[in-house]
């Protein structure tokens, strides 16, 4: 968690990890709690878990539960849009990353 001093009031910001930005965006493509932790290779209790703690943690449900499956909110709407565009950034990131790790080209052999 990160804490920011304002005029003598902390202020935190929320605590969300990559792994629940990624299960919000699977249940929020899939529709579905159970498709979701399929296409994750994880168990449903513990994705459940996780979806209503990123929800405790941002104060507000992002999805509406129902017998069918899982319907976004209008605050889930704003948060999959912010977080598709993170995870990018992630991606993004992780393939330059390795691409200035990479080892230099081998020099051509003599002829």
């Amino acid at each position: 968690m990160i804490w920011l001093i304002f005029s003598a009031r902390a202020i935190t910001l929320p605590g969300v990890s990559l792994s629940q930005i990624r299960y919000f965006v699977a249940v929020a493509e899939e529709g579905n709690v159970g498709r979701a932790a399929l296409r994750l290779h994880v168990a449903q209790p513990p994705l459940s878990r996780q979806i209503r703690a990123l929800e405790e943690e941002l104060g507000t449900p992002l999805f509406e539960r129902t017998r069918r499956g899982m319907t976004l909110l209008p605050p889930g709407r704003v948060f999959l849009s912010h977080a598709r565009e993170l995870l990018a950034a992630v991606d993004r990131a992780v393939l330059a990353t390795r691409a200035g790790n990479a080892p230099p080209p081998e020099p051509d052999a003599p002829t």
